[in-house]
C-alpha cells in the first residue's frame, strides 16, 4: 500500500479522496492555487503545497509543479480526481518516469479512449455495441455525404478529440450537412487544437446510460452496474441515478457482462466508465472516461463499495477486492449536482457563502468542500457540492430527495437548488419518463 498520496485536484473531489486516504491510513498531500489557500481539503490534509496563481494552466494543470510537489513531500502516488489532469496521458507517463504511481489507467489506455475515433474502433473490437457511423475521421464533404446517406439522416458530427458538446452538430438533411460539417470542424479546431470530426447516426430520444467498470490490469474486470445520466443541459449532466428507471434486470446484466469482459480483455487497470446512448432496447457506445466520475457516489450507495478505496487498492497492486458475484445492488440512489449558478440563467455566481447548512438523516449524503464564510473563486468549475440520497426503492428515494432539498440551505450566492426542487415535483421525473433532450425542453418552457 502507498505511504503518501498527493491529491492533484481541488474542491469536493479533493476532499472525497482525502477522506478515503485517511480511512486507509495513508498520509495525504494536497496541492492548491493561491485562490484555494482556505479550502477545506487544504485545511484537513497532512501537508499542502501551493503550486501557483489562480489560473488552472498555472496551477492545477502545471505538471512540472505537481511533480515537484511529489518530490518535495515524498509522495509515492498521485490521485488526479476528475477533470484537470485526470485523463492526461502525458501526465501519467511523466509520473511513471519519476517512479510515482498514477492512480488510474496506463497512459496508453488514456490515449486510446481519449481519441473518440480510436475509442470507437477499440469498443467495436471488444464486442461493445457502437452507434452506426464513419470508421474514422471524415476527410471532406463528399465522404460525409456518402456516410450520411448510408446510415440515414439525421446524423451528428462530433469532434474526435472533443467532449462537452463542443464540435458537435446535427444535420437532418443533406442540405444541412455542409454547414454542420464546417461548423463542427471549426469549433473542434478552436477548442481542442484538432479539427478531425466523425459522423454517427443521430438518435432522436435516447437516454444516456453509463456502466461503472473496474479492471485490475491483469485480465480481470467487473462492473458495478449502470447510472442513468439523461437529465442534461448543453451536454452537461445535472441529475444522475442508479439504477436506471429504463432498464430491466436482464438488460442490466447483459450490458454489464459485455462491459466487464471488454475491460478484462483490454487489460485495463482502475476505474472507468463506458457510456452509451440507449434507445428502443439497444445500447450504442459513445465514449469511455478513464477516471472516476462526478456521479460515482450513486454507485457507492447501491453497492456499498467505496470506489476510491478500490482505485487505490488496484493502483497499489492489490487487485480487485470483489468478484462479480460479490457485487449486489441494493435500492435506488439519486445525485443532484449543486452549482454556484443562477437556477434559471445558469450564470455563474461566485462570492461568499454566508450560511451553509446541509441536510442529514438516513440515506442522505452531501459531498462538498465549502462552508459558511467560504468565498467561491471565479476561476473554476461552479460545482460546490453533490446531494446524494438512497432509498429502498425509487419512490422512497424521491421522497427522501424532496425532504433533503427542503433542508439544504446556501445563502450569499445563487445556486441550482431551486431547479432540483422543481424537478423533484415533476410528473415525468417521478415516472422516470425522460431522455437526454427532456431538461432543455423543460427549461425552454419555463423561460
Amino acid at each position: 500500500m502507498f505511504q503518501k498520496i498527493l491529491i492533484a485536484n481541488r474542491g469536493e473531489i479533493a476532499l472525497r479522496v482525502l477522506r478515503a486516504c485517511k480511512e486507509l491510513g495513508i498520509q495525504t498531500v494536497v496541492v492548491h492555487s493561491t485562490a484555494d489557500a482556505d479550502a477545506m481539503h487544504v485545511r484537513l490534509a497532512d501537508e499542502s503545497v501551493c503550486i501557483g496563481p489562480p489560473p488552472s494552466r498555472e496551477s492545477y494543470l502545471n505538471i512540472h509543479q505537481i511533480v515537484a510537489a511529489c518530490e518535495i513531500t515524498g509522495a509515492d502516488a498521485v490521485h488526479p480526481g476528475y477533470g484537470f489532469l485526470s485523463e492526461n496521458a502525458k501526465f501519467a507517463d511523466i509520473l511513471a518516469a519519476h517512479n510515482i504511481t498514477f492512480i488510474g489507467p496506463s497512459g496508453d489506455h488514456i490515449r486510446i479512449m481519449g481519441d473518440k475515433i480510436e475509442a470507437k474502433r477499440t469498443a467495436k473490437r471488444l464486442g461493445i455495441p457502437v452507434v452506426p457511423g464513419s470508421d474514422g475521421a471524415i476527410s471532406d464533404e463528399k465522404e460525409a455525404k456518402r456516410v450520411a446517406a448510408a446510415i440515414g439522416y439525421p446524423v451528428i458530427i462530433k469532434a474526435s478529440a472533443g467532449g462537452g458538446g463542443r464540435g458537435m452538430k446535427v444535420a437532418r438533411t443533406e442540405a444541412d450537412l455542409e454547414v454542420a460539417l464546417q461548423t463542427a470542424k471549426s469549433e473542434a479546431g478552436a477548442a481542442f487544437g484538432d479539427d478531425a470530426v466523425y459522423i454517427e447516426k443521430y438518435l432522436e430520444k435516447p437516454r444516456h446510460i453509463e456502466l461503472q467498470v473496474f479492471g485490475d490490469g491483469a485480465g480481470h474486470g467487473v462492473h458495478f452496474g449502470e447510472r442513468d445520466c439523461s437529465l442534461q443541459r448543453r451536454h452537461q449532466k445535472v441529475w444522475e441515478e442508479a439504477n436506471s428507471p429504463a432498464l430491466n434486470t436482464e438488460e442490466r446484466s447483459r450490458i454489464g457482462g459485455i462491459c466487464a469482459k471488454a475491460i478484462a480483455d483490454l487489460g485495463y487497470s482502475g476505474a472507468g466508465t463506458i457510456e452509451f446512448l440507449y434507445e428502443n432496447g439497444e445500447f450504442y457506445f459513445i465514449e469511455m472516461n478513464t477516471r472516476l466520475q462526478v456521479e460515482h457516489p450513486v454507485t457507492e450507495a447501491i453497492t456499498g463499495i467505496d470506489l476510491v478505496h478500490e482505485q487505490i487498492r488496484v493502483a497499489s497492486g492489490g487487485g480487485l477486492s470483489v468478484r462479480q458475484e460479490d457485487i449486489k445492488f441494493n435500492g435506488h440512489a439519486i445525485e443532484c449536482r449543486i452549482n454556484a449558478e443562477d437556477a434559471r440563467t445558469f450564470t455563474p455566481s461566485p462570492g461568499t457563502i454566508t450560511h451553509f447548512h446541509t441536510p442529514g438523516g438516513l440515506g442522505v449524503r452531501v459531498d462538498s468542500g465549502v462552508y459558511s464564510g467560504y468565498r467561491i473563486p471565479p476561476y473554476y468549475d461552479s460545482l460546490i457540492g453533490k446531494l446524494i440520497v438512497h432509498g429502498r426503492n425509487r419512490v422512497e428515494c424521491m421522497m427522501r430527495l424532496r425532504r433533503a432539498l427542503d433542508e439544504f440551505v446556501v445563502d450569499g450566492i445563487k445556486t441550482t437548488l431551486p431547479l432540483f426542487r422543481d424537478l423533484v415535483g415533476n410528473a415525468d421525473i417521478a415516472n422516470g419518463d425522460y431522455d437526454i433532450h427532456w431538461l432543455e425542453k423543460y427549461l425552454a418552457k419555463v423561460d
